[in-house]
């Protein structure tokens, strides 16, 4: 019976996998050409970490191998990440050229690289697969498709001829994982600008519930649809992550009952979040705290405006490139930039949360009465909220000393929400309660979720901005509290000063019209 997997490229033969064919069919066309005579195309194949380019070429190696049709082709695939830590470009052309030369048996000795491609050193049209290319030092990049750009065009010009009689046999080119090949990190642009592009998505979400669908057929184990959904949601379809709680869910957390319900999923998901580590989530942790890179997302998880995509920003480009993040298309014509998927945002909120504010101090003085704000059955949300406020104000001189700021010195908004969400934590867990983020929208939202006393309670967070804002909060809120089928949320309006006409008039409870959910608005004072 085969597995669910996450460390590296599946084996068809063990793990559950999607067939992703279509993607395999493009590249195969690409690099053979849409009439073989008239030579391949030289591609990229690019995408965010753990989107699963290696298996797809991987296929595609087999495939130009195996198949009778491709009899006419020599196919090399060589992954290149041995070369990384490489410094001297001449020796990395070098063991390129020996690593080729092996692979198809030759012991003919090429002055250079490009001469390599000769057609009195090969013996047929050639197709060649370089994996992890960007891992190569940016010199040893530029050298190496300057060289393939220059046999694509002396090819060109000798476009009369059969591929396979033209001075350089180089006959297609794929270069897997490439970066800085796009141009972005050559000050003197792109030396590779004759390549096509293939970008790999996310798994759909038909392809994901088709790899459980696979699982039930094989275990005879049902699994609720609504597993399969969070699965979707919370990974998004990237496809390590889904790999990954496959295997959380059928291996270490499947308590072999007639189905996999979705309390199986939440005690998996806990432990994924909390406790157990993931090489692909760690890696993407120790991307996202890296300056000037950290100060995006902390940007990104404001809520008071969107943050514009653009991928020729270096920022945003090495986020996107290494998992962190992730384009949203509005209107198809306007690109916002959010988190590559709710679980990796939760992960980054944790991390933050806990570098910020290793230290807590004393959450209310030790005589305070609190029983107006929670008793063995009730929790009252306003109240625990100004506790909170008082919190800030006693503390702040040395809570808020280190935290991250803005050019203007003024603290990041995300400050207010990781300091929110840890002191209800600790608030909380003493009584036996919990708190859990959630992230909607993916760009910025946050909503906190108390659970207490056999009751949910819903907390909406956002900055006070305006009247317009303010009012979107108002419905934004009342539409959560009917998703979540809740009577009452509670929408919390960070603010640096109010005064009590303001207090009075914006704290005043609203009920929706279309939902009839009560919306309770509350300002938490931080100046």
């Amino acid at each position: 019976m085969r597995k669910f997997w996450s460390y590296g490229s599946p084996y068809t033969d063990l793990h559950y996998y999607v067939p992703r064919q279509e993607l395999i069919d493009k590249a195969i066309l690409k690099l053979v050409g849409e009439k073989s005579e008239k030579g391949g195309h030289y591609i990229t194949i690019w995408a965010p970490r753990q989107r699963g380019k290696t298996w797809i070429m991987g296929e595609v190696l087999f495939r130009l191998r195996d198949v009778p049709e491709y009899d006419a082709f020599d196919v090399v695939h060589l992954p290149l990440e041995s070369l990384k830590l490489k410094t001297n470009v001449t020796e990395i052309m070098q063991k390129i050229t020996v690593e080729i030369l092996e692979q198809l048996g030759l012991t003919k000795t090429p002055t250079d690289l490009e001469s390599l491609f000769k057609r009195d050193i090969l013996s047929k049209p050639l197709i060649l697969i370089l994996d992890e290319f960007d891992a190569l030092i940016p010199e040893a990049i530029s050298g190496i498709v300057s060289a393939f750009r220059n046999i694509h065009f002396r090819r060109y010009q000798q476009a009369n001829l059969p591929s396979g009689e033209r001075d350089y046999l180089l006959h297609g080119v794929a270069l897997i994982g490439v970066r800085a090949v796009l141009g972005l990190e050559n000050k003197r642009g792109s030396p590779f600008n004759v390549q096509h592009s293939i970008h790999i998505p996310n798994l759909t979400f038909e392809e994901v519930e088709s790899m459980f669908k696979w699982y039930e057929r094989e275990s005879g184990q049902q699994i609720e649809q609504a597993v399969i959904n969070r699965v979707f949601y919370e990974t998004q379809g990237q496809p390590g992550l889904v790999g990954w709680l496959g295997e959380l869910l059928t291996e270490t957390y499947n308590k072999h009952n007639p189905s996999i319900t979705i309390r199986d999923f939440e005690i998996a998901y806990a432990a994924a979040v909390d406790a157990l580590p993931n090489s692909n989530i760690l890696n993407i942790i120790s991307k996202a705290k890296q300056n000037p890179h950290k100060q995006l997302l902390l940007k990104l998880f404001q809520t008071d405006e969107k943050l514009a995509f653009r991928y020729d920003d270096p920022d945003t480009n090495f986020l996107y490139m290494n998992g962190v993040i992730d384009q949203e298309i509005e209107d198809e014509t306007k690109r916002y930039i959010k988190f590559a998927c709710p679980f990796i945002q939760k992960r980054l909120f944790n991390y933050f949360t806990g570098e910020i504010f290793g230290q807590e101090g004393q959450l209310y003085p030790p005589f305070t009465d609190l029983s107006q704000t929670i008793t063995e059955n009730d929790l009252n949300i306003k109240n625990l909220l100004k506790l909170h406020e008082a919190y800030i104000h006693k503390n702040k001189d040395w809570l808020l000393q280190d935290a991250p700021r803005r050019k203007d010195l003024r603290l990041y908004e995300a400050v207010y929400h990781f300091n929110l969400y840890i002191y209800l934590d600790r608030f909380m867990r003493r009584r036996g309660g919990q708190v859990w983020p959630e992230f909607p929208t993916g760009n910025g939202q946050v909503d906190l979720i108390i659970r207490y006393a056999g009751k949910e309670y819903a907390l909406e967070v956002k900055s006070f901005v305006d009247d317009y804002e303010y009012n979107k909060g108002l419905d934004q809120a009342a539409r959560y509290g009917k998703k979540l089928k809740l009577k009452e949320v509670t929408l919390v309006l960070f603010i640096e000063q109010v005064d009590e006409a303001n207090r009075k008039k914006y704290e005043t409870i609203h009920t929706d019209e279309d939902t009839g959910i009560t919306v309770e608005p509350v300002f938490v004072v931080t100046g």
